[in-house]
């Protein structure tokens, strides 16, 4: 079952599934930049060598139909700036996304992830939309809350961050209500 279209699209932004061909628009725009990989869970890559491997992940992971991964580019300008990525385990959702520090600040990421959960929510096959961040990371914060998401459990010390020597990190736990019971 495919649970997500290849291609998406908001008012400002195209979401598409990542291509080979993104390589270095992704290295360059957020892979390889440590403060846009601060509060991911995979190493800053420090070749486009990595960012291809991981491109041949998603391409297996989405064939799999357990792991959608989009480039998140600019509509108008045809510029990526950040990826999504929605992990289905058998309709228990969980997301997270990266945008480039020079687009921060736009509201880029709440569009994102507004139009992916507006389209998750509605399938019958998913019962669990969440998510997690590092509890310093107060921009995700708000736009999780923005998008209504609503905090379930603050655990301390519960992920190592790559790119935080590895070090236990507090977290808080989002969910999205999804009226269903």
């Amino acid at each position: 079952m495919k649970l997500l279209p290849e291609r998406l699209e908001t008012n400002r932004l195209q979401l598409q599934r990542l291509r080979y061909e993104d390589a270095e628009e992704i290295f360059y725009a957020y892979a390889s930049k440590e403060e846009a990989t601060q509060f991911v869970l995979w190493p800053t890559h420090q070749t486009i060598d990595d960012t291809n491997e991981y491109l041949r992940y998603c391409a297996r992971a989405w064939d799999g139909g357990h792991n959608y991964v989009y480039s998140i580019r600019l509509k108008f300008e045809n510029r990526l700036i950040g990826s999504f990525g929605v992990v289905n385990d058998l309709g228990n959702i969980h997301f997270g996304y990266v945008i480039s520090p020079t687009h921060w600040n736009n509201g880029y990421a709440t569009e994102a992830a507004s139009c992916l959960i507006n389209i998750l929510r509605k399938q019958d096959e998913v019962f669990k939309i969440w998510t997690f961040v590092d509890a310093e990371n107060r921009a995700s914060c708000r736009v999780l809350n923005k998008i209504g998401l609503k905090e379930e459990a603050r655990i301390s010390r519960w992920k190592r961050f790559a790119n935080q020597a590895n070090e236990p990190k507090d977290c808080i736990f989002y969910d999205f209500p999804l009226g269903r019971e």
